[in-house]
């Protein structure tokens, strides 16, 4: 390692920082000023990267927590030579740039994961590395080791002390996650205050007890963080590492230096006198030295070449092992494009007449059905595999002894467990699903928005969808949770009636590419649509889910008098209902508003005609969504308040989820 070079690159980085942070007026200065040091081992000796290749298979993956700090990562990418040019530094904070103000998801130069809600980057560590270890155990052979990449993550206070850290350091504890190094930049200063007005942690022994291995180390010293790091990434011992690195935040800034002050852009007006104490030019900004341009173009020669080396292995070991190969190309197409809805479809036995079933069982044979045809499938579960119905059989345990596993069990850590499969979706290895309580997915919420927001494919199955949980009462009894879902931008929350169209729900989930998809199922039997509607057909059921909504029962007359609309289980009190009401009375199953909303304005005419505005809308949960359908001469059968402990059965019917009600409903528009 050369200290005197990557001391130099390490002082022109806090510049690029400063400096990007001054033009703008905006940004957080602390981290990357204060990190520097340990940006400059990793970029500028240490990992295993190609900026020429940034999604190769086998690189070091580097995740930035503290994703305030986003440009410590922008300014290392620019120097090591990923392609993140100077006016790219330049264009921070900018609409349309490729530096926004905290990390997106951007693979071509190099971002891994978009972090910003603190903590969410240590439990997306942990699902690249289990991602990892997974490949590892599946692809690895005696002769060839393709993978053996390290996952680092560079973490601030504010990480460690939210609660989803904690959660994912136990998972990875259990796990025995070796190939993970987590990084903290204890600087002792949050945004309002030092550290030891809000926390008194021994971070060591919380993390130790959690069957870690911990090193405290002066993260301002090179060879330290040099020496440390060598170490975790070299002993596999069955424990991961964190590196409790003592930093001084906004290191160089004269005033705020070391202060809450030195947390924001508040310093940056004193660039010129940091550039000084750096040892940096005091007249010109954004300069880096012909000496760190030359140093660090020969370490990416140095890593194209090493990338070389790998790829020769890497070939060699397709040639050997084909089926291994075609394996590790499906799990990455899967990830990347899904599954055709046809060929889902073709997957999925339809099911016998007369069929009664919880949509979860019914999803749970759906499911199975995709996880035997494509083993790049995963699934994860907070603690409710037997509940939720979504255990892969055939997929085997991922555990400390059996990395091959396909199913993840995450104990009672909802939180984590959904940022661990956004870190197994941002690696693009394989497709997951994650399954709990629809009321818990709450816990979950901040995860599942940052799926949405960086379009990744995940898939959650929240099962016990309604107020016909029953007995457990008002706390596990969903009433606003799926509308609260329904809100999020770019997730797609589908509701299937019964068997046929939870088919066509995994058929929504699977065909997705570039966003979430949630599957709220009942705990109840639910009886088939055919046992009131015969004449639907199961190709009708999950094309029409496909398309969000679709006409369950069509009128006998010229034109609907009245139109019905419902999703999940209450669909079949509305085909129950129209049966009494007429031949003039039609039936709409909605099971995804995201879908039928993104319809051509063609079909969703089709489907809901102007003409109609006689119009109600039955759900076993809050009203609000459902004024968009039914208009204002329309009607809705909801419940807008908390449910209580009874029967299942008793608990719908008195609030209004029944066949009279939705009649009397109909009947006063």
């Amino acid at each position: 390692m050369n200290v005197e070079i990557l001391q130099k690159a390490a002082n022109e980085a806090r510049g690029l920082a400063i400096d990007a942070i001054f033009d703008k007026a905006s940004g957080h200065m602390g981290l990357p000023v204060g990190c520097a040091e340990i940006g400059a081992v990793l970029y500028g000796d240490m990992l295993k990267v190609n900026p020429s290749e940034p999604r190769w298979l086998n690189r070091d993956r580097f995740i930035l927590s503290g994703g305030h700090g986003s440009m410590f990562l922008y300014a290392w990418l620019h120097l090591a030579g990923f392609p993140l040019s100077m006016d790219d530094l330049k264009a921070f904070r900018s609409k349309g740039s490729k530096t926004p103000g905290h990390p997106e998801f951007n693979p071509a130069i190099g971002v891994e994961c978009t972090t910003g809600p603190l903590g969410q980057g240590i439990a997306n560590a942990v699902g690249f590395a289990i991602s990892a270890k997974h490949a590892a155990a599946r692809f690895n052979t005696p002769e060839h080791e393709i993978f053996n990449q390290t996952i680092y993550c560079l973490a601030g206070d504010g990480c460690i002390e939210e609660g989803i850290s904690r959660e994912a350091a136990a998972i990875a504890g259990t796990l025995k996650l070796d190939n993970l190094v987590l990084i903290y930049d204890a600087n002792g200063i949050t945004l309002d205050a030092p550290i030891e007005v809000t926390q008194i942690d021994d971070i060591a022994a919380c993390f130790t007890a959690q069957g870690w291995d911990a090193f405290t180390i002066d993260g301002n010293d090179l060879e330290q963080v040099s020496d440390v790091l060598s170490v975790c990434r070299l002993e596999r011992n069955g424990r991961p590492k964190i590196v409790i690195a003592k930093t001084v935040i906004a290191k160089g800034v004269p005033g705020v230096e070391g202060t809450t002050k030195g947390h924001g852009e508040g310093g940056a007006k004193a660039w010129a006198e940091a550039h000084a104490n750096w040892g940096l030019p005091t007249d010109t900004r954004y300069y880096v030295s012909d000496e760190v341009r030359a140093y660090m173009a020969g370490l990416k020669a140095e890593r194209e070449a090493s990338y070389a080396e790998w790829l020769a292995v890497y070939e060699d070991w397709r040639r050997a092992y084909p089926e291994k190969a075609a394996e590790l190309d499906g799990g990455v197409a899967l990830a990347a494009d899904g599954v055709a809805p046809e060929v889902c479809s073709a997957l999925i036995p339809p099911f016998a007449e007369g069929t009664k079933l919880a949509t979860r069982a019914s999803g749970s044979v759906a499911e199975n059905a995709i996880a035997d045809a494509y083993a790049g499938f995963l699934s994860t579960s907070a603690d409710l595999f037997s509940s939720n119905k979504n255990y892969l059989n055939n997929g085997g345990d991922f555990s400390a002894d059996n990395y091959k596993g396909r199913n993840f069990w995450f104990g009672i850590r909802e939180h984590a467990m959904a940022a661990i499969c956004n870190g197994i979706a941002y690696d693009g290895l394989f497709r997951v699903s994650a399954g709990t309580f629809c009321v818990f997915v709450d816990y979950m919420r901040a995860a599942i928005r940052v799926a949405a927001l960086a379009h990744l494919p995940v898939t959650y199955v929240l099962t016990h969808d309604s107020v016909a949980v029953g007995e457990d009462g008002p706390t596990h009894q969903p009433v606003e949770t799926v509308t609260g879902l329904r809100i999020i931008p770019n997730l797609d929350v589908v509701r299937p009636a019964d068997e046929e169209e939870t088919a066509g729900a995994w058929m929504c989930a699977m065909e997705r590419r570039n966003g979430p998809t949630a599957l709220i199922l009942t705990r109840q039997n639910v009886p088939s649509l055919t046992s009131v509607t015969p004449e639907l057909t199961a190709e009708q059921r999950r094309n029409g889910t496909l398309k969000g909504a679709y006409i369950a029962r069509r009128e006998k007359t010229e034109q609907p008098s009245r139109i019905i609309i419902a999703s999940g289980s209450e669909l079949i009190l509305a085909l129950q209902a129209a049966n009494f009401l007429g031949d003039d009375v039609r039936v709409v199953s909605m099971p995804s508003m995201w879908r039928f909303n993104n319809q051509p304005a063609e079909y969703r005419e089709e489907v809901l005609p102007s003409s109609c505005q006689r119009r109600v809308a039955i759900e076993a949960g809050k009203s609000d969504l459902w004024y968009r359908y039914v208009g204002p001469q329309g009607t809705i059968v909801s419940i807008d308040d908390f449910g209580f402990s009874a029967p299942g059965a008793r608990v719908l019917s008195d609030l209004g989820m029944n066949v009279e009600n939705l009649i009397a409903a109909a009947r006063s528009i």
